[in-house]
């Protein structure tokens, strides 16, 4: 596994300075309350879809963006048990989602410091 370097271009997932829209700040925070949940997508899209909380395509992309910031993973070969198949259906790949050790850290400092939104 290679270490990073901080020299990918618009990542911010390794600098100093880590930039969060208020719409990652929010997920971060009600993904703080439930460990985990449930994600999916399908075969010919692997963009992730959330169908637990707000509109999917502005949720998509903020999963997108948290996965590539190193905040949450999205494991799709460990699906959630209990949730209901009906909401996934059209979705045949499923998996869950979880805060990284980072996402962690980053929530209990938004906490401790509080989050400067625009």
């Amino acid at each position: 596994m290679e270490s990073c370097t901080g020299n990918c271009a618009g990542c911010s997932g390794c600098a100093r300075e880590l930039v969060l829209t208020r719409e990652e700040i929010g997920f971060l925070r009600y993904l703080g309350q439930i460990p985990f949940l449930p994600v999916a997508r399908t075969a010919a899209d692997p963009a992730p879809v959330c169908l637990e909380e707000g509109e999917p395509e502005k949720l998509s992309l903020v999963l997108q963006c948290l996965e590539k910031k190193g905040l949450i993973s999205l494991d799709y070969d460990k699906p959630l048990t209990g949730t209901d198949p009906a909401v996934y259906r059209d979705y045949p790949i499923r998996g869950s989602m979880a805060l990284t050790r980072r996402g962690q850290l980053v929530l209990e400092m938004l906490e401790y410091q509080g989050a400067q939104t625009e």
